[in-house]
């Protein structure tokens, strides 16, 4: 029987080794992406005091569209873009949560940028 390797788990180990390396803090805290087969989520976190400043997904009252395409993924980069700057949040470093920087987490980014987010 031949085994498959385990998607999830590489793209663990992928974002140990880049959190090694992103870390928030106060003044630029770390805009963190997660996608799931149905929805995608945005936080944005301060990591030295280990708190979650601002959160946007697909899941969010009165959200349009869906959590599986690139039109909804953009929707949430803009939701959180919203939610920072009215926390005073503009500047984060980006944190693609193990997975390629193309599609759905490219679009968030992209979204997240044009609501105002410098990173």
């Amino acid at each position: 029987m031949v085994s498959k390797p385990d998607k999830n788990m590489a793209r663990l180990k992928r974002h140990v080794r880049v959190r090694a390396k992103i870390k928030g803090t106060a003044e630029c805290p770390r805009l963190d992406v997660f996608r799931s087969a149905k929805h995608i989520y945005a936080q944005i976190i301060d990591d030295e005091k280990g708190v979650t400043l601002a959160a946007a997904s697909s899941l969010d009252k009165g959200f349009e569209g869906s959590g599986s395409n690139k039109e909804g993924a953009k929707k949430v980069g803009l939701a959180i873009a919203e939610k920072a700057a009215g926390k005073g949040i503009t500047e984060v470093v980006f944190d693609r949560g193990g997975y390629i920087y193309h599609g759905r987490v490219k679009e968030l980014a992209e979204g997240a940028r044009e609501g105002g987010l410098k990173f």
